[in-house]
């Protein structure tokens, strides 16, 4: 049995599919994690999204940023972007069983000696505490007032946690660095500007991982969500979106002995258009 985590989907269907047969991924015996944003900017949502749900236990998969996009627009809290692609998902006759099972996605995964998470996580957190801070995210929503915890989520403030944290403020911290961040200083303090690499980085802030004494660094930690970084496979990270929405690649690590295989996207070029 093998686990494969794999880099952001984004409604890259075919290429996924391209991607698991490189790899003669076997669901009767292997696992896939993937790291969030199974949806959005690329062509085939829909069948993404189906397809990973109908992998029931053989697939974990945490939340990104653009399944969150998804979730609240359904809601009728936010109104769909230039760009988007979820048309086809919110018209579908399966919309919403398709949506509860969006819903109850958990924020971070551990096991196996790693920690999943789409974003990124604060320096002041250890992997149990922030395990335990997206379990309140995770019952916001699959609670009964799940829209109200939608229409409140959006918002670049508090921009630093505080344990005393309540109400949607905490749950927006939480969900803004599990699911959007790259950036902080030392202090925690979450920068949201940035979207390109590691050059001309704002005064005071540093990648999340690097930040000196991150109290999650003695875990390796699997992440996506920053296509622009790329590739980063060291002993405390594995950052796996390739941009494969933007013609590069999609990627799947081997977890047992981190062996990369990657499926080029080239085909992809242009057919997304950035935030």
């Amino acid at each position: 049995m093998s686990t494969y985590a794999i880099g952001d989907v984004q409604g890259c269907y075919d290429q996924l599919r391209r991607l698991l047969d490189s790899i003669a991924f076997d669901p009767a015996c292997d696992r896939l994690w993937f790291v969030g944003d199974l949806v959005n900017r690329g062509p085939q949502s829909l069948q993404t999204l189906r397809f990973v749900k109908g992998l029931g236990e053989h697939a974990v998969t945490v939340l990104g940023n653009h399944d969150l996009h998804l979730l609240v627009v359904a809601a009728g809290a936010r109104k769909l972007h230039r760009g988007d692609t979820l048309d086809e998902i919110l018209a579908a006759p399966d919309r919403d069983e398709l949506l509860v099972w969006l819903r109850h996605r958990s924020m971070m995964h551990a096991g196996d000696g790693y920690a999943m998470v789409h974003g990124g996580l604060l320096p002041q957190w250890s992997i149990a505490q922030a395990l335990a801070l997206g379990r309140e995210v995770e019952n916001a929503l699959r609670g009964e007032d799940y829209h109200d915890f939608l229409c409140h989520m959006y918002g670049n403030e508090p921009a630093r946690w505080r344990d005393d944290l309540s109400g949607h403020d905490r749950l927006r911290v939480i969900t803004n660095a599990m699911t959007r961040l790259r950036l902080c200083s030392a202090d925690g303090t979450m920068e949201f500007s940035h979207k390109t690499g590691l050059e001309n980085l704002p005064r005071g802030f540093m990648p999340w991982y690097d930040v000196p004494g991150r109290a999650s660094r003695d875990t390796a930690l699997i992440t996506g969500h920053w296509a622009a970084l790329g590739l980063v496979v060291r002993p405390d990270l594995l950052a796996l979106d390739t941009g494969c929405v933007w013609g590069r690649r999609l990627t799947a690590l081997r977890l047992e002995d981190r062996r990369v295989f990657q499926c080029d996207c080239r085909e992809m070029a242009g057919t997304a258009s950035e935030e």
